[in-house]
């Protein structure tokens, strides 16, 4: 699982430790000059302390029993190079010294050498230089402990800030735990100012959540009240069938019956494409369309009908080679939905047209019929689910406008409604853009 807490730990701990070998190694490198400039302080002052000593005819001092732990070695030559004192064990350097400080090799290594011109003598301390690395390298690792005694107390300090600094995430997270399923009110936003945009954004989705299902809600209840007409007539419309007392009036009855059936099933139909249609559906992907294909073959689907009721059928896409994006399947229902309204509210003997064209790069799609029309202060309240105009005899549904209006927000569509140059009803949509084919 990922963790923030974890996650930020190692990261502060990484930089933390990053600092501190960082740090370390400059202490560490401070400490063994200030070692080396100790030391050499120790040589001279050693050397300064030998001057007023008399030396006489060397003897070899009997050996004391820490010896060999020494760490300085002195040597004393007279005037004319003769060497009158050197300390035990005796160590091989040059016969000749070099005054101040320098460093020679000699058969038993580097060694750090401080030489002075005495009175009538030449004095000259030397100490081993691997003696004084180990002593330097003591000194820098005993001021680097503190660092390393205090990795452990900081990584449990990052611990315990961290987890405090996201304590508001864990009371979100546990008010949004406590919820039921129907509060979907907006989530307070007194937390932290980097917390925030999650939480606008989560209440974005709650409102948007909170319409889809107040959609969703009103749809069910629009089509509870909208089939239960329809289904207390296909009762009615079997007992008129069971209690037939001759062919004629069961032929009757059964044919009322049947008309009920269509208008039931056509609601269904009609319910679901629009449940298909809602913010909350799940969306297929949106695929490059040849407009012009697109609405011949819709329109081949009801030139039967346009002929069953005498109406002059004329569709006009030739020379309007535009392309689109959108959903194939939708914006057919789209197109369909218009075309049966107009055909469906022309009369015998009317005409009905489909027109495709392209004004400054926007496809517009066209459909005119010479029905009745829409009045002006009603075509704001067409689009609206179940909404049927006063007066209107033609049976519908009232969902086929309403399915248009989704399916046109769904693809950014606009639908203007007007007037046809026949005195009736003209739907004009207007595609956002398009690129010739």
């Amino acid at each position: 699982m990922n963790s923030i807490r974890r996650n930020l730990l190692l990261a502060l701990l990484g930089a933390l430790l990053l600092t501190l070998l960082l740090g370390a190694a400059a202490t560490y490198r401070a400490a063994v000059q200030q070692a080396e400039v100790l030391l050499d302080y120790q040589l001279r002052q050693t050397a300064l302390a030998l001057r007023d000593q008399a030396f006489g005819a060397i003897t070899e001092p009997a050996l004391p029993a820490d010896a060999g732990d020494l760490d300085y070695s002195v040597q004393v030559w007279s005037e004319d190079g003769v060497s009158i004192y050197y300390s035990y064990p005796p160590h091989v350097f040059p016969n000749r010294a070099q005054l101040g400080f320098s460093t020679i090799r000699t058969s038993e290594g580097p060694w750090r050498v401080f030489a002075m011109q005495g009175r009538r003598e030449v004095i000259q301390v030397a100490q081993p230089i691997s003696r004084r690395d180990q002593l330097a390298a003591h000194a820098a690792l005993q001021s680097m402990r503190p660092y390393l005694l205090l990795l452990p107390l900081m990584g449990l300090l990052i611990w315990f800030l961290v987890g405090r600094g996201l304590r508001p995430i864990a009371h979100l997270a546990h008010a949004l735990r406590t919820r039921t399923p129907r509060s979907l009110e907006p989530v307070s936003e007194s937390v932290p100012e980097e917390v925030q945009p999650l939480v606008r954004a989560l209440n974005d989705l709650l409102a948007r959540l909170g319409a889809a299902l107040l959609a969703q809600r009103q749809l069910v209840a629009d089509a509870a009240h909208e089939l239960r007409t329809p289904l207390a007539a296909l009762l009615l419309q079997t007992q008129l069938v069971e209690r037939a007392g001759s062919d004629a009036q069961r032929a009757t009855a059964l044919a009322e019956l049947k008309r009920g059936i269509e208008r039931a099933t056509r609601v269904m139909q009609q319910l679901l494409t629009l449940a298909r249609e809602e913010p909350a559906a799940v969306r297929t992907a949106f695929v490059p369309l040849q407009l012009q294909t697109l609405l011949e073959s819709v329109a081949a689907a009801f030139h039967v009908l346009a002929e069953a009721k005498a109406i002059a059928f004329s569709v006009n896409t030739a020379g309007c080679a535009a392309r689109v994006t959108g959903d194939e399947a939708s914006l057919q229902t789209l197109f369909a939905n218009l075309l049966d309204n107009a055909l469906r509210y022309t009369p015998a003997g009317g005409s009905v047209s489909l027109s495709l064209r392209e004004q400054q790069g926007r496809p517009l799609v066209s459909v005119e019929d010479s029905g009745p029309g829409i009045a002006p202060e009603d075509r704001a309240r067409v689009f609206d689910r179940f909404y049927r105009r006063p007066g209107v005899e033609e049976p519908g549904t009232g969902l086929g406008l309403a399915i248009v209006r989704a399916i046109a927000e769904r693809h950014h569509l606009a639908i203007h409604l007007g007037t046809s140059a026949a005195g009736g009803l003209s739907v004009t949509v207007e595609f956002p853009g398009s690129s010739a084919s």
